[in-house]
């Protein structure tokens, strides 16, 4: 889902860019009083955005500028919240634990990462490990992404990663399922030499 969101994110910012270049392209070369299509509203650097009988053409209709007004602010509003959506932390902040008492507990989502983070940087063959939790306090999902040496095998480290770092995640958060998105990429590394 968050793939889906990434690039609908990103295709609507580029839609946006390259329409605000080529209207803002246009304005600056009627302004500059080069030459622009005729169905192009403004001709030239004397032309204005809505001249003097398009503003009195309205008056009358007392419904006409509130509207206006309404819908510019309703535009500014969803720019602000998606510009605020763009900083907003992904990452959870805690992890709700059932301590079967029925009070529950709450974790550190920061203290789970780097436990996590810690068990599979100590694997065998893996040379760092970086995890991020996300999703609700209730039902967290993982992402792990890790570098592997050029020895490790890619099928034992991700056996190793579930029957391990997960399944002690799981155990100690008494969560059921850990659902987990695994990134898994080689360092770079020189070529011997051979004397």
């Amino acid at each position: 889902m968050t793939v889906v969101l990434r690039r609908v994110n990103r295709i609507v910012l580029g839609l946006a860019g390259l329409l605000l270049i080529v209207v803002g392209g246009a304005v600056a070369a009627a302004g500059l009083d080069l030459p622009v299509p005729t169905w192009w509203p403004w001709s030239g650097p004397s032309e204005v955005l809505l001249s003097e009988s398009g503003r009195r053409r309205w008056r009358d209709d007392a419904w006409w500028w509130p509207a206006v007004i309404a819908t510019l602010g309703l535009v500014v509003l969803l720019a602000l919240w998606w510009l605020v959506a763009q900083f907003r932390r992904a990452r959870l902040a805690e992890v709700l634990v059932d301590t079967g008492d029925g009070e529950g507990a709450a974790v550190r989502g920061r203290a789970l990462e780097d436990v996590l983070e810690a068990d599979a940087a100590a694997q065998d063959g893996v040379a760092r490990a970086h995890v991020a939790l996300s999703g609700r306090r209730t039902a967290p999902r993982a992402r792990v992404a890790l570098s592997l040496e050029p020895y490790a095998s890619p099928g034992e480290t991700l056996t190793t990663l579930t029957g391990e770092a997960l399944a002690h995640a799981r155990t100690s958060t008494g969560l059921s399922s850990l659902p987990t998105e695994a990134r898994l990429r080689a360092v770079k590394h020189r070529a011997r030499r051979v004397n």
